[in-house]
């Protein structure tokens, strides 16, 4: 050790060496303080905690240590000094901060005592340590603020601590714990038997049966119960457990405590709504899908249930008949004995054929005194006679109403899909048409619509062998319309819309000939051709450098063929460096739901493959949130019918407001549809849609123009500066 003022090396005691080895070891300053003269004396380690060498310190006075303490330590540390001379403290010993010779304060442990006095009690020698602290008050520091910042935090978040020792017994509860229990701890020594008895009755059980389970067989939980705070309010609360084991056994068990109840009754008041939306939706469902006469499927039902039996038979290669029923004689009964006579009889007229079909057959009040009955799944159309004969024998009979008894008959006309390769409302015109020749060749009986003699039926044949025969020949060509991200301007993809190049009447859009192939296997072929063409495009770009993911517009029909999934992986895999998303699948909101279950399945398929989705002209059709959530989608496309008139119809800006919200509830990127304008961009910016296409941002081009457009659009982009 050095010290100013000690003795000559040679003098010091031997015996002094290996306590120096000791005071070393430690890191403890040591000094010796002559009281009266002030002479302060110390070794090198209590000079290095404040940054100096013992020369750079020489000589040092009392006062010249003091006037290194921190102001607000000085004070306290010359009042416990006063007491311990006026020997009423033992030791002297205090925590302050001493100025280090860098600038900044250490916190230093400054332990000492009077080791000397003179006759009359005054100290005269002084001995002690110095212990640099500063870790530990940091440490401490650092736990008291992140102890205040858990206690906020849990405060804030209603979310309380608990801890268990199963060795004491002992239960500790964090301050926000208390809390939610309207209590403190010097109100309420909370024990397990306590805590569980607030609980109410229903939830006393499973808590006692969970903490069982978690004492015995080491199993945590996690529930939300209702109980009672000690002021008796009642809350919903969420705790959970988990379990320390030691050799297998556990010992301790902490976990969280959380006041639920804001959550917990606003979910109530959400199942309320939905409940009561439910109830709504069924009533309208109804008044809108079901004839409220005869409780049977109305008009856009029967549309409906045609449009599925179509594509069902596509699906499969089976046969659909539409059968158009009207009553003989109805007029007659109706004249004679009153309407109240005429809507029983006709009620017990739709439960007589109903009861003749089959099981999944649809039979629907068309109106008046007509129905129409949909019998699907028919290996052949002979299959369908049997089911034609009951239905006229299920009408002819006597029936009793009102006490009378009442007989009439019934006139069929029948259509056959895919022998008469018809839209669903052509099927209807054709039965509507055989079913007045079954009048006029004697009533009671069926007629089949003549597919032959039907002018109609054959422009349709010759339209669909042209449009065919233009397949065969290469006519039909891709156009892409750009799709970019208003907020950087970059190019995100392209929409693929096919276009026909007739060699007569030039360039023809697709409404010009798709409409006539719908519900056509040739609209499956069709299908087919614009994923091959638009892979091979995606392949070309990528060769040149330009990563442009495509999207292709797929029809129902298409969609739900049993073979679209298989047909896809072969196109794909023929492309090794196909990259995933770089193909997107835009489908009709409406035709999703058609058959959710089916499209939900081909969806993930899809997706496996590196395929997106996106659910096109969404705010047209009628989705149900819960179909919209089993639906794999990426992308909702709003119908450019919002689009359009958003800047002055405010109905419709509020659509788009719901449909970008509802978005990122199902984490759903938006895609907006006909933005013409830079009025438009900015406002849809302003709302959170940034993905947009439309004539203000560049129409259908062929695809050797959209790197060019590319290198222009780069240059000037038209939504950010206003310019178009």
């Amino acid at each position: 050790m050095i010290f100013k003022g000690s003795q000559d090396k040679n003098q010091q005691d031997n015996n002094s060496e290996p306590l120096e080895l000791v005071i070393n070891a430690t890191g403890v300053g040591i000094w010796d303080w002559q009281v009266q003269t002030g002479e302060l004396t110390f070794n090198e380690r209590w000079a290095e905690i404040i940054g100096y060498s013992v020369n750079e310190l020489q000589p040092i006075q009392f006062d010249t240590w003091s006037t290194n303490l921190h102001p607000d330590d000085l004070i306290k540390a010359k009042n416990l000094l006063a007491q311990h001379f006026k020997e009423e403290l033992e030791l002297y010993q205090v925590e302050a901060r001493m100025m280090h010779k860098s600038g900044h304060y250490v916190w230093v442990q400054a332990s000492g005592k009077v080791v000397e006095r003179d006759d009359v009690g005054n100290p005269i020698r002084m001995i002690g340590t110095h212990l640099d602290i500063t870790e530990r008050k940091n440490n401490e520091e650092r736990m008291i603020v992140a102890s205040q910042l858990l206690n906020e935090s849990q405060q804030v978040g209603k979310l309380g601590g608990w801890k268990l020792d199963l060795k004491t017994g002992d239960l500790f509860w964090t301050d926000e714990t208390y809390r939610i229990h309207d209590t403190s701890p010097e109100e309420f020594n909370p024990t397990v038997d306590a805590g569980v008895g607030y609980f109410l009755p229903e939830s006393k059980d499973i808590i006692s049966t969970a903490l069982d389970k978690a004492v015995n067989n080491g199993i945590g939980y996690d529930l939300e119960l209702e109980t009672y705070t000690t002021k008796g309010k009642k809350i919903d609360i969420r705790t959970t457990c988990t379990v320390t084991l030691e050799a297998g056994i556990p010992i301790r068990l902490a976990g969280i405590f959380q006041d639920i109840s804001e959550q917990k009754a606003n979910q109530r008041k959400l199942e309320k709504s939905n409940l009561d939306l439910a109830d709504a939706n069924t009533a309208l469902k109804l008044s809108a899908h079901y004839d409220q006469l005869t409780g049977l499927p109305n008009r856009n039902l029967l549309a409906d249930r045609i449009e599925q039996a179509v594509t069902k038979s596509t699906r499969n290669e089976k046969f659909v008949a539409i059968a158009f029923i009207d009553l003989d004689g109805f007029k007659e009964v109706n004249d004679s004995h009153g309407h109240d006579v005429g809507d029983e009889l006709l009620k017990k007229v739709a439960n007589q054929l109903k009861h003749a079909l089959r099981e999944g057959d649809t039979l629907s009040r068309f109106g008046g005194d007509e129905f129409v009955a949909v019998i699907d799944d028919l290996s052949d159309p002979s299959e369908c006679n049997e089911v034609l004969s009951r239905m006229l024998e299920s009408v002819s009979v006597t029936l009793r109403v009102n006490k009378k008894l009442l007989k009439i008959t019934a006139s069929i006309g029948v259509t056959f899909y895919p022998l008469d390769n018809a839209s669903p409302d052509q099927l209807l015109r054709h039965a509507d048409q055989a079913m007045y020749i079954a009048k006029q060749k004697g009533k009671n009986r069926s007629y089949t619509f003549d597919i032959e003699k039907d002018e109609a039926v054959k422009h349709r044949n010759v339209e669909l062998k042209r449009i065919a025969q233009a397949l065969k020949d290469d006519e039909f060509l891709l156009y892409y319309q750009p799709k970019v991200d208003l907020r950087t301007n970059e190019l995100v993809g392209v929409e693929a819309l096919i276009r026909w190049n007739h060699p007569e009447r030039g360039i023809l859009a697709p409404a010009l000939f798709l409409p006539a192939v719908e519900h056509d296997l040739l609209d499956i072929e069709i299908g087919r051709w614009v994923i091959k063409t638009a892979l091979q495009q995606s392949h070309h770009w990528q060769l040149l450098g330009a990563n442009i993911p495509i999207s292709v517009n797929i029809s129902p029909l298409h969609l739900q063929h049993a073979a679209f999934v298989s047909d896809l992986k072969e196109m794909i895999d023929q492309y090794p460096d196909f990259k995933a998303e770089s193909l997107d699948f835009e489908i009709l909101e409406s035709s999703a739901l058609k058959d959710i279950e089916l499209v939900s399945s081909v969806m993930n398929a899809c997706s496996q493959l590196g395929v997106s989705f996106s659910i096109d002209d969404f705010g047209t059709g009628y989705s149900s949130l819960t179909y919209l959530k089993r639906l794999p989608a990426k992308y909702l496309k709003i119908d450019q019918s919002f689009i359009k008139d958003m800047l002055m119809d405010t109905d419709d800006k509020a659509i788009i407001q719901g449909i970008i919200e509802l978005a990122k509830v199902f984490n759903l990127k938006v895609i907006a549809e006909g933005v013409e304008t830079p009025q438009h961009g900015a406002l849809l910016l302003s709302l959170g849609s940034y993905i947009a296409q439309g004539y203000g941002i560049a129409k259908p081009m062929p695809a050797s123009d959209i790197l060019i457009w590319l290198v222009k659009w780069k240059q000037s982009p038209c939504l950010v500066d206003g310019r178009i």
